[in-house]
């Protein structure tokens, strides 16, 4: 019996690859680099199961290259932005993700993102390499506090509950917008409930959660930084577009906010050029999911999401089940 054909449109932890080999024949992209589109149409060809990454637009041309055969596309990462779930359930594919196992990595980014902009670690480090450090002193590049100020969490799914739950640490005050009132999110961390400008205007911190959709993309533009604190600090680890990258270089060049940590960005890998200036913008080349236990998790989880697509079985992570009653 012939087994199945998956294509991995980027290397991933070699454990995760040789669990898929296990059962299936996989085929790697050997470049460190995204495929191109007409590579990517190829090598998908005549697979029954595709793993993607964020970057790999999942849309009808890629679902009728790989042919009628192909039963999943599981996506490398918590994000599906780049995925056409009405074109998937329409020609029975699934399609999944690979949720909460990122979750605690994230959160720490968001983390070592605030830290890192309110103590100026970043400055503090290049002026110490460039042979600039001449001593204390007791105004020497001063920052806010972090310890009993106001974080404002902006999206309280699993990474902004996390986020926000690692404040208690730092005691901090806990002011949240979701979609929805959170009650145990509440109770566990003592967070309150305001609407998105209210907590604009409140909190000192500000961290992003929210998924990349038509509604949150410039969530964060011109307006909400003119409605925020000259000492707020906003921290990006969602989606690059949520944010005005425009808006919020000019936000951090007038100091009408105090500064600014990214994981993503609005056209990555791609910089707005105004940013890349910035003492007081730390910028960080999409690492909230890269540690080496993160990693590792992702590919054995969107692995089992293929293995059990490619058994009949719809994927534990599948975003739209709704396709198994297409094939």
């Amino acid at each position: 019996m012939s087994r199945h054909a998956v294509l991995i449109t980027r290397m991933i932890p070699e454990k995760a690859v040789a669990y898929l080999k296990e059962q299936c024949d996989v085929e790697v992209n050997p470049h460190d680099r995204p495929l191109t589109r007409d590579e990517l149409l190829a090598a998908a060809k005549g697979k029954h199961a595709v793993m993607t990454m964020l970057t790999d637009p999942v849309n009808a041309e890629l679902m009728d290259a790989a042919g009628p055969q192909c039963k999943i596309i599981a996506n490398y990462a918590v994000g599906f932005n780049n995925m056409d779930i009405a074109a998937a359930t329409e020609r029975g594919i699934f399609l999944s993700n690979t949720p909460d196992v990122l979750t605690d990595a994230t959160a720490d980014m968001a983390w070592a993102l605030m830290l890192a902009v309110a103590r100026r670690v970043v400055e503090g480090d290049k002026v110490t390499r460039a042979g600039q450090f001449v001593g204390w002193s007791p105004l020497y590049m001063l920052g806010p506090e972090v310890t009993g100020k106001t974080l404002g969490i902006v999206g309280a799914g699993r990474i902004g509950q996390a986020t926000a739950k690692r404040a208690t640490g730092f005691n901090m005050k806990v002011v949240y917008t979701a979609n929805s009132a959170k009650p145990e999110f509440e109770k566990a961390t003592g967070a309150t409930y305001l609407p998105l400008d209210d907590l604009l205007r409140t909190a000192d911190f500000i961290s992003l959660h929210v998924p990349l959709t038509p509604k949150t993309k410039y969530l964060i533009g011109e307006r909400e930084f003119g409605i925020m604190k000259k000492t707020a600090i906003l921290v990006n680890t969602a989606r690059g577009p949520v944010v005005d990258e425009k808006a919020l270089a000019k936000a951090l060049q007038t100091g009408q906010i105090w500064g600014a940590g990214l994981d993503v960005y609005e056209r990555e890998p791609i910089v707005e050029d105004a940013l890349l200036g910035l003492h007081n913008a730390v910028l960080v080349p999409h690492l909230g999911s890269a540690t080496f236990e993160t990693r590792e998790n992702m590919g054995f989880m969107a692995a089992d999401n293929i293995l059990k697509a490619l058994g009949g079985e719809v994927p534990p992570q599948c975003l739209n089940p709704e396709a198994a009653g297409k094939r």
